[in-house]
């Protein structure tokens, strides 16, 4: 009597054979891993700051009529950042802000005059650069009071309080998680569109449907190989960040494990992008297109090497409305602010309702011959 057709021994070995001719393609493994790899290299040994770009911000009730206010307004090495306290607390701690400024009026003194008071707050997340600002502001003070007053009394009265204490916020882990989301981007959509055009084209597809295996399988066989091939290059993405560049894990292992659960669902995701331009692409040479434009403004625009928060507003718009955006930033959240899957349930929500969208679409145009 002749056994029956396991439908699950049939898709493992699909999986099986699709995941050792990954590990057997040069362009897989290069565009997987060694590219990630490099970009986070090169950024980790940048380091953090390239210019004297100052991130700062002005507390609540801040005097602005006042020359100093308007020299920092003026002043293109100055990004004023804006936002409620609890915001631009946040963003201090995180090392975003390198200082937050107050000014107010002081008491009279005995001479009749109101001096300026200045508190410069920094944070040990941004140390170095809270103190360079700090020289720098002291310096201006100085010659103003020199200028005007010959030193005596004095325009304005500075003081630095303690830094605060925070975890630094390097720009490895600002940087990692991009490239992360960028990788699980454009393995879904190349590979995806590639692996399933090709199988089409070299009558693979045909062969498998001569056997008992049911079409859904096929599918679901390729599937689970490529995302197990991504996520093992994404876990060693995350350890070399970890322990060669620093890169902030704050509850270790289980932040590790929610950044891959997390990629593998953005993965799925963008598989279905990738189903979309195999089945719309005529041949071979048609797909780099119609995947470069899906990849490439969600590259560019989707927080993958600087914050989208340094767009125009009208240009957030449309950076907020993409899957990447909002991968990253899940990404991001969980690895330096220890959020939860649960506390990104936005972000995730709006993933999953692009992944239904472009499934729908995958399922319509969608071609096995």
């Amino acid at each position: 009597m002749s056994q029956r057709y396991s439908q699950t021994k049939a898709t493992l070995a699909i999986t099986k054979a699709s995941l050792k001719s990954m590990f057997r393609s040069p362009s897989a493994v290069i565009f997987s891993l060694a590219f990630p790899i490099i970009f986070i290299l090169v950024f980790g040994f940048i380091g953090d700051r390239g210019g004297m770009t100052f991130n700062i911000a002005f507390t609540e009730g801040t005097n602005k009529q006042n020359p100093v206010y308007q020299w920092m307004q003026a002043d293109s090495n100055f990004h004023i950042h804006v936002g409620t306290a609890k915001e631009l607390n946040e963003q201090l701690l995180k090392g975003k802000l390198d200082a937050m400024v107050d000014m107010r009026n002081g008491t009279v003194d005995s001479f009749g005059n109101t001096p300026l008071k200045i508190s410069i707050q920094t944070s040990t997340a941004s140390i170095q650069s809270g103190r360079i600002f700090q020289s720098i502001v002291k310096e201006y003070v100085n010659a103003i009071s020199e200028k005007t007053l010959n030193y005596f009394p004095k325009f304005a009265t500075l003081s630095f309080p303690p830094p605060v204490q925070a975890r630094v916020y390097q720009s490895i882990d600002f940087i990692l998680p991009g490239q992360l989301g960028f990788s699980m981007l454009s393995a879904g959509v190349f590979g995806a569109a590639f692996v399933f055009f090709g199988l089409r084209q070299t009558l693979v597809l045909k062969r498998f449907f001569a056997t008992p295996i049911r079409r859904g399988n096929i599918i679901i066989g390729e599937g689970i190989s490529r995302i197990l091939f991504q996520l093992m290059a994404a876990t060693l993405i995350i350890i070399i960040g970890h322990f060669f560049f620093k890169f902030t894990l704050v509850n270790g292992f289980i932040t590790g494990l929610e950044m891959i659960l997390l990629c593998g669902l953005g993965l799925i995701i963008f598989m279905g992008f990738g189903f979309i331009v195999s089945g719309i692409a005529k041949n071979e040479t048609s797909i780099p297109p119609f995947a470069n434009l899906i990849t490439m403004p969600q590259f560019l625009l989707g927080g993958t090497f600087f914050s989208i928060s340094n767009f125009p507003s009208w240009l957030q718009v449309i950076s907020k409305a993409m899957p990447l955006t909002h991968l990253n930033e899940a990404l991001r959240q969980i690895a330096f602010d220890g959020a939860t899957l649960w506390d990104v349930r936005n972000e995730i929500g709006i993933m999953l309702l692009w992944g239904i969208v472009v499934y729908i679409i995958a399922v319509r145009v969608f071609r096995w011959e």
